[in-house]
């Protein structure tokens, strides 16, 4: 049988980028590969468009990508054959995560998102450079948070947020308040697509994340892989299916692991 065409989705913060420096130079040696064999490489990420966009412009990407932890797909001009580039939504959009959160806060709930930091504020807090952060802050369907309340109260608060139909998950290191959309949502769609673009294909997908948020996005894959990270340890799969763990941590345990299962899927030739 003929070697199957892989289709990879990634996390980034934790997982292709280090946490504290977003350096992907540890996995250049994967990266190189799955240029070499025609290997669409989607990213997957809490992180907006616009910084995703500039993100895919240093790595040379041209693949779909998933923004906002499944808020929406971006799809590239001539994509697909779609001509201009479009944006396809699935859920709440931030004014409705805005307003909901501002009700919440009148109640009492002490946090702080990235809508109440300035540009040099959320930079000192995360590491990235003032003009990432303009970047991180033009969000269109999610809003990160750090929680400044106690841990009784956030179950209160997770309740409240269902109750307007919303969701909070826990990143790497923010927490994500969002609509009833995840990170597998987008996952499945731009799989459907490749599929019907090449239906002679037999497509196998395969994800790497780092933390609790990336859990759908796994086990909705064939070959899920999980990084080894701060969280990795709380990432709970069903029961059965075949997980990768990388021995080593962010971006070397991403190369680690692509470079495995490049070798299991019959790709020895890039390597």
């Amino acid at each position: 049988m003929s070697k199957p065409r892989l289709l990879v989705f990634t996390d980034l913060d934790g997982t292709l980028l280090d946490h504290e420096s977003y350096s992907w130079q540890a996995a250049e040696p994967a990266l190189a590969c799955l240029k070499a064999a025609g290997i669409p490489l989607v990213i997957n990420s809490s992180k907006t468009a616009a910084e995703i966009a500039e993100l895919r412009t240093q790595l040379g990407n041209d693949a779909p990508y998933i923004v906002e932890n499944g808020a929406a797909v971006v799809i590239p001009e001539n994509y697909f054959g779609a001509g201009c580039e479009r944006l396809v939504s699935f859920g709440a959009n931030h004014a409705e995560v805005i307003k909901t959160l501002m009700q919440l806060r009148s109640q009492g709930y002490a946090f702080c998102g990235f809508s109440d930091m300035t540009v040099d504020e959320l930079a000192e807090l995360t590491g990235l450079s003032c003009q990432m952060a303009v970047l991180a802050k033009q969000r269109s369907g999610t809003e990160p948070l750090l929680w400044q309340d106690t841990e009784e109260r956030l179950q209160a608060f997770r309740g409240l947020l269902e109750s307007a139909g919303l969701r909070m998950i826990a990143g790497g290191r923010f927490h994500h308040v969002m609509g009833t959309f995840d990170k597998a949502d987008g996952v499945r769609w731009l799989s459907e697509r490749f599929q019907q673009c090449c239906p002679t294909s037999r497509w196998v997908t395969v994800a790497l994340g780092d933390g609790p948020n990336d859990r759908d996005m796994l086990a909705a894959v064939d070959c899920p892989a999980i990084v080894r990270g701060v969280r990795s340890d709380e990432i709970e799969l069903p029961a059965g299916k075949p997980v990768l763990r990388s021995t080593q941590r962010g971006p070397a345990g991403w190369n680690e692991c692509v470079i495995q299962l490049l070798r299991e899927h019959g790709y020895q030739g890039v390597l």
